[in-house]
């Protein structure tokens, strides 16, 4: 079984770094793209929180490369220092991408809600994983139990529900920023086009995480009710 695990997981983490390579490739490549009305990642943040008439939301530099997301226990969006300060098609995504997660907050969108809820069980649980990948996921063959089993199955559980209560937030931030973008005239043709399509790739990260979780998780599943038989 713990062989089983490992190859589930060398799989999916395959996927997800060629989805992430693909997305650092489509972010440079639309980092490239100026703007035509030249304004920065950190510009285009403030004017759609204004315009949802949000006001009590910092906007601040972080550091790195796509480290930007938004804080809603701090009420900050911080931006990479590429989008922060860059104008371009990718810095316009991104802004108004993590603005959307501000938007979600402002109107208790429900997805939003319930995934900041589950952040400290979700971190509990992602401790619980690493110590049971470290002794072989739990020593089942060796020891025979299934109530180690069961607390792997909790464990890994909780954060597959927190993958798949992810991607709604994600989309539905998208989808707001999008339309944002297009209603306020911030980029036009190609620029929307590059817009959506970064942000296509970047939710392909997400989708790619919920199902590794979740294919990891009915794997364990399989493998309990198989022990029971």
């Amino acid at each position: 079984m713990y062989m089983g695990l490992i190859v589930i997981s060398i799989v999916f983490a395959g996927i997800g770094w060629l989805i992430s390579s693909k997305l650092k490739r489509k972010f440079a490549t639309y980092s490239k793209v100026a703007l035509q009305n030249g304004m920065s990642g950190r510009e285009i943040a403030s004017q759609m929180l204004d315009h949802y008439g949000i006001h009590d939301v910092k906007i601040i530099q972080g550091e790195g490369m796509l480290t930007d997301h938004y804080n809603p226990q701090t009420k900050t969006v911080s931006l990479s220092p590429d989008v922060y300060n860059g104008r371009h098609v990718a810095s316009a995504a991104v802004a108004a991408h993590e603005c959307g997660h501000a938007v979600q907050h402002a109107e208790a969108y429900a997805a939003l809600k319930m995934r900041s809820a589950l952040v400290p069980v979700v971190q509990i649980s992602a401790s619980l994983q690493q110590y049971l990948f470290m002794f072989g996921i739990v020593g089942i063959a060796s020891f025979n139990s299934p109530i180690i089993l069961m607390i792997a199955i909790a464990a890994f559980g909780v954060t597959t529900l927190f993958s798949v209560i992810t991607l709604p937030v994600e989309f539905d931030a998208s989808k707001r920023a999008l339309a944002w973008l297009d209603s306020s005239n911030v980029t036009h043709g190609q620029e929307y086009t590059g817009a959506k399509d970064a942000l296509t790739w970047a939710a392909l990260t997400y989708v790619s995480a919920a199902l590794a979780a979740l294919v990891q998780l009915l794997y364990l599943v399989m493998y309990f009710m198989g022990g029971r038989d």
